[in-house]
C-alpha cells in the first residue's frame, strides 16, 4: 500500500479557484483504479494551507494517476493558484493490527 501527502500553499485571494480545479481532480481519482482513498483536508493551522491524503494499492496505481490526464491538466494550471511548488511525502505502508483494551 502507497500513502502520499501532497501538501499544497494557495496564494491568498485563489483558493475559490484552487477548489474549482481540484474537484475534478478528485472525482476523476476517485474513480480510477487502484485508489483506496483520495481526501482533501484544509489546515487548522496555515492560512491557504491543504493536504491530499492518498492511498494507493501499489505504487503502479500511484503512478497511473501521476500521468493521467486529470492529473497533468490539474497541475498546468497549478501555477495559476499556488504560491509554492507542491511538497509530496510518500510512504509505503502496511496495515498494523493493534488491540485495544
Amino acid at each position: 500500500m502507497i500513502i502520499a501527502h501532497a501538501y499544497m500553499q494557495i496564494q491568498p485571494g485563489k483558493e475559490s479557484v484552487f477548489l474549482k480545479e481540484i474537484e475534478t481532480l478528485i472525482q476523476a481519482t476517485r474513480a480510477g483504479a487502484g485508489n483506496i482513498n483520495y481526501e482533501l483536508m484544509k489546515s487548522t493551522e496555515q492560512d491557504n494551507r491543504y493536504t491530499m491524503v492518498e492511498v494507493w494499492e501499489d505504487f503502479e496505481a500511484a503512478s497511473v494517476h501521476m500521468a493521467s490526464e486529470h492529473f497533468t491538466s490539474f497541475f498546468q494550471k497549478a501555477p495559476s493558484f499556488m504560491a509554492a511548488p507542491l511538497d509530496l511525502k510518500v510512504f509505503n505502508g502496511e496495515p498494523i493490527e493493534v488491540e485495544i483494551p
